[in-house]
Order: structure tokens, then sequence, then C-alpha cells
């Protein structure tokens, strides 16, 4: 199993943490992980994009000149896609591109994503992660203790004041232990969590 160190807000190390092998400690699926994160990005897109064929656009019912004798190429319609303001070949038509992946995908994913993140020493376990009140430069003097700079906080429950002390720091992005997924594992160069939120990742995952 491996050992991570805990560390206070103030960056000091005040004990250790054995990580559950079973989510911490994986064999890392690339192909999973790398499906995770392309359903996760199919799944935001809004598929609202759309244009016209020729059989949509205004005009064009009469043929604009006689097939033969006039010296120009034959056209049956001046809304053919070669002509100005002619229809799209192929136009693109709004669709879903959500796909689904399978449930034990997903979580063998999220666990593979973890293990890379503690393998890379890229895992920061805080023993707790309270504030006073809504302040963001006091939040970010604790990443700045903890020597993290892009960061996925993970915590247990919805604290507003550290939720909203995070929120205009552009590199930090705050998690509950039940909303994490892959793509920002991945995306955030560090992964910092409460103690109560990798015993509740460990409860759930393991």
């Amino acid at each position: 199993m491996a050992n991570v160190a805990i560390y206070n807000m103030e960056g000091n190390e005040v004990g250790s943490l054995e990580l559950n092998d079973a989510v911490f400690g994986v064999e890392i699926n690339e192909h999973l992980v790398h499906m995770a994160v392309v359903q996760q990005l199919a799944n935001n897109r809004q598929g609202t994009q759309k244009a016209k064929t020729r059989s949509e656009v205004r005009g064009g019912g009469r043929k604009p000149w006689r097939q033969k004798g006039t010296g120009h190429a034959r056209q049956g319609s001046i809304r053919a896609p070669q002509w100005r303001g002619g229809g799209v070949v192929f136009a693109p038509v709004p669709r879903d591109y959500s796909f689904k992946l399978n449930k034990k995908e997903k979580r063998a994913a999220l666990k593979s994503a973890l293990t890379s993140k503690v393998n890379d020493s890229k895992f920061i376990v805080v023993d707790d992660l309270k504030m006073d009140e809504i302040k963001t430069k006091k939040f970010q003097e604790v990443l700045k203790n903890l020597k993290v700079n892009k960061a996925l906080v993970i915590i247990n429950e919805n604290d507003q004041n550290v939720v909203m002390s995070a929120r205009n720091i552009p590199a930090v992005k705050t998690a509950l232990t039940n909303t994490i997924n892959v793509y920002d594992v991945l995306k955030y160069d560090t992964v910092v969590a409460t103690k109560d939120a990798v015993a509740t990742i460990e409860e759930v995952y393991a």
C-alpha cells in the first residue's frame, strides 16, 4: 500500500496515511481513461450546429438557362452547392454526441487516474480544510504553503467558505467526493484531498 504524508493548512507534515490499493494502487488502464475523457467531452457538446442543404435553401426551383447552346456549363438550380447562396454539401444537422460507458468502466478509469496521480507524487492529503470566512487570499496562502498551483481540491462536505474562496482562482477547482471525474483529475496538475474525502472515496470505490 502507498503511504502519503498528511499536511495541515500551514504546509507542515502532521502524519501519514496508508492508501487503499484497491483505489489508489490499481493497474493503470490507459484505454479506459481515454474513453472516459472522450465520453465526458462528447456528453458536454450541445450538438446544435445546423446548416441548410440544397433542399432547404430558398429559391432555385427554375433551371437558370437551357441545357444546350448557351456556352455555359449545364446547371439545374441556382441553389446547387457550387452557387453563391446555395446549399451545403453534407450539411451538419443537430445531433446527440453522447454515448454510454459502463459503470464498471467508469470506476476503473477513475481509479486509474487517481493511481497515476499517486504514482507521480501529485496527490496531497490535508488533515482538514476549513475557512472562517470567504477569502480568496487566504485560500491562495494555503495553496502556497502546500506548494501547489494548478489543483483539483476534493472536499467531503459542501463547505461554502472553501468553495467560494477558491472560485475566483483560475487554476483551481473544488469538487465533492461524489462529483469527481477522470477529466478533472487529469486536467489539474495536482489533486489536493482532505483526509475525510480520501476515506469516503475509498469507501465508495474500494
